[in-house]
């Protein structure tokens, strides 16, 4: 039996359930029980829909189930550091860019090309690897998805959409000298 709900995992709208109603318990009948009621609840709503940003409980719940402070603590989110991404630099290169002509032909990957992406086109990097180009000149960067080959012409490291080069800024001169940095998912 599958069960349509507006949540995109039914076990987190059961432990929401379970957390705001007060059912208790941790057997699997309790489980299926949860569930059930979950997903029969959503089914038959009639009136307003529980909004989770609009229900104080909602909130306080899920803060603590993640050992997160509550909305009436002292934390300070705008203090919170962003995570860092793993970059491993890859040197530096010539960088040049896909003529319109190029425009909605196939990649390597298989994928349609679009000037309008801001994809790039690399000899041996994987398919999807993300790498961050920037110009060193103006210290402008994009990061771009690898998802073709090339390019081919001696002396060039990478192809970029229009879109990308557009970013970098090397469409005047048609190419550019940029620093790349692979960039870990």
């Amino acid at each position: 039996m599958k069960l349509t709900t507006p949540f995109r995992s039914l076990p987190v709208a059961a432990v929401a359930a379970a957390a705001l109603f007060g059912v208790t318990g941790s057997g699997h009948a309790q489980q299926t029980e949860i569930v059930a009621m979950g997903a029969a609840s959503l089914a038959q709503v009639q009136g307003p829909v529980f909004v989770p940003g609009a229900d104080p409980r909602f909130a306080q719940v899920f803060a603590e189930m993640n050992g997160a402070a509550s909305a009436d603590s002292d934390l300070d989110v705008a203090a919170i550091a962003p995570v860092e991404q793993a970059v491993r630099s890859l040197g530096s290169g010539s960088a040049s860019y896909y003529a319109d002509r190029f425009n909605g032909q196939r990649t390597a990957s298989g994928e349609r090309f679009s000037n309008s992406d801001l994809t790039a086109a690399h000899r041996t990097l994987p398919f999807g690897s993300r790498v961050r180009v920037t110009n060193p000149d103006s210290g402008e960067s994009v990061v771009v998805r690898i998802n073709d080959r090339g390019p081919f012409t001696r002396g060039r490291t990478i192809d970029l959409s229009r879109a990308a080069a557009q970013q970098v800024g090397i469409v005047r001169a048609g190419h550019g000298t940029v620093e790349l940095e692979l960039i870990a998912d």
